[in-house]
């Protein structure tokens, strides 16, 4: 798709700064409030000062969370060309910089969707089912942190002060507890409840969760960030976006070990290793592989790492041959 305007946007929680681009040059910028009122003035400045139409234009920004939705809301009204990019890609793309605040930022957003033009991944919405298992995914996060906040203190001070003391504590927290975890429970039958009542998303957690090893906390997840693998549909991008890739950082004569990136998502790679984990306790195929693997002096981790892989590959061909995991399937071409 050709464009002949690149619209740069830095999202905050009260402003939005759009750099309106042509070609490699800033046309002009503005900076508006982050609501309605201010979307459709800056909608309206662009028309005035560039006559172009809404099918002209691709609106490139960060992703920042809930910040976003007020304006991928009215540009999603307006069938409005939308690309959302991580900071860390826009950022090592531009290179070397000097100076930051929200207008040149904004700059800069524009004038990487220029460059970049050629691989620009639109925006598609998710149905409202599935930003609802966002937001119920989110917020058992949060409950978890909370809970082993709280929980933490009172398990790791055992052997370091007096029986007494802990004995003390405990019921400081207890109320707190009891709560958070009734609340955790509530989400956990909430994330089942909607899955069940949607067909589609029904069928997702029933083969990502077919695959030995992934709970419906990581199911979820993942149907999530690859919104319904539509995203996300290759398995070695997945992998490569959660982590699970090693990757070779030689130069001349140096040969560095392959590490994997930590820039990933760390919420994923954390789920995804928890099922290794489980997966080479439960699994015979992935447990002779660890033993084996170990056996022969690899490092835990690196095979460990491996599990993760395996693993994302088997979630993506459950999905896309729309069949639950089979430890003993035969590829019908063998």
């Amino acid at each position: 798709m050709q464009f002949d305007y690149f619209i740069g946007v830095d999202v905050s929680k009260v402003t939005l700064d759009f750099a309106v681009a042509k070609t490699n040059q800033v046309l002009f910028h503005q900076q508006v409030s982050n609501d309605q009122k201010g979307i459709t003035d800056f909608l309206k400045a662009l028309r005035q000062q560039t006559k172009a139409s809404i099918e002209q234009c691709l609106f490139c920004l960060e992703f920042t969370g809930i910040y976003n939705n007020p304006l991928l809301k009215k540009l999603h009204q307006l069938s409005a060309s939308i690309w959302i990019e991580r900071a860390v890609h826009i950022q090592e793309s531009i290179g070397l910089t000097r100076g930051k605040n929200d207008q040149i930022d904004a700059k800069r957003i524009a004038l990487f969707a220029y460059k970049n033009r050629d691989e620009a991944r639109l925006w598609t919405p998710p149905r409202p089912v599935i930003a609802q298992l966002d937001r119920l995914t989110a917020q058992r996060a949060r409950l978890v942190k909370v809970i082993k906040i709280l929980q933490t203190p009172l398990t790791d001070s055992e052997g370091f002060i007096d029986k007494a003391d802990r004995k003390a504590n405990q019921p400081a927290c207890a109320a707190s507890l009891k709560s958070l975890k009734a609340d955790l429970k509530s989400v956990d039958k909430s994330i089942v409840e909607l899955a069940r009542q949607d067909p589609e998303l029904n069928r997702l957690f029933e083969r990502v969760t077919s695959v030995v090893g992934i709970s419906q906390t990581t199911a979820a997840e993942i149907i999530v960030t690859t919104n319904e693998f539509k995203a996300i549909a290759d398995p070695k991008k997945f992998a490569c976006y959660a982590g699970v890739v090693p990757f070779e950082r030689s130069s001349g004569q140096r040969r560095g070990r392959p590490q994997v990136s930590h820039r990933a998502n760390k919420k994923v790679k954390s789920l995804l290793h928890m099922g290794a984990m489980s997966a080479v306790q439960h699994c015979a195929q992935l447990k002779a592989y660890y033993d084996r693997k170990v056996g022969e002096g690899k490092n835990k981790m690196l095979v460990l790492n491996n599990v993760r892989n395996k693993i994302v590959l088997r979630i993506f061909a459950c999905v896309r041959e729309d069949r639950n995991y089979d430890e003993k399937y035969v590829h019908s071409l063998v």
